[in-house]
């Protein structure tokens, strides 16, 4: 049976027809998103993840295109998603790493207070200059270049490495005056 025949039978109620479909196109989906992001498991859970997505679009699916390419297209942007969630999460760390004392270990903290402190942090880069702010979230949301940003924000990159020098002072100052006085 030819994919359009089988979806056309799913949405039209038959739906033991899915698992045709899953079948013939799991290796595929699994193929692109281990090329974006390089690890079994995370590859595995994208899968499931198009699958589902699939699943609850289906009904919407309108034939303008091969099955195959809707469904490599929606894979294509589970990966994009899952490496922006992955490079918030790691682009938090880092930052979250610049306001920790010394004496503080980060691997203890409570999911509530990892979430009281990334709203501290908002708060706090919402303080800085607006030059200050687009440097310091572009170098380290982003993970631009100096060079990158200069170009963005149409300055040199001296300018740029100033700016993120007191964008970091000044925040390090006032994340100690808050732990100081809360």
């Amino acid at each position: 049976m030819q994919d359009q025949e089988l979806i056309q039978s799913i949405q039209s109620g038959h739906t033991d027809g899915f698992a045709l479909l899953v079948k013939k196109y799991t290796d595929k989906v699994f193929r692109i998103a281990m090329g974006f992001m390089h690890q079994q498991e995370e590859a595995e859970d994208i899968t499931q993840e198009v699958f589902v997505k699939a699943w609850q679009s289906l009904d919407r699916f309108n034939f303008n295109a091969a099955f195959s390419t809707w469904l490599f297209r929606i894979a294509i942007n589970e990966s994009i998603n899952a490496l922006n969630r992955k490079k918030r999460k790691k682009a938090w760390s880092r930052m979250s790493s610049l306001f920790q004392a010394e004496t503080s270990v980060a691997d203890t903290a409570t999911p509530v207070e990892e979430k009281e402190e990334f709203r501290l942090v908002r708060q706090l880069l919402e303080t800085l200059t607006s030059n200050q702010q687009t440097a310091f979230v572009l170098f380290e949301y982003e993970e631009l270049s100096q060079r990158e940003i200069a170009a963005i924000m149409d300055i040199r990159e001296g300018a740029v490495e100033q700016l993120l020098l007191r964008a970091r002072q000044q925040l390090r100052k006032k994340m100690e005056k808050f732990r100081r006085h809360p």
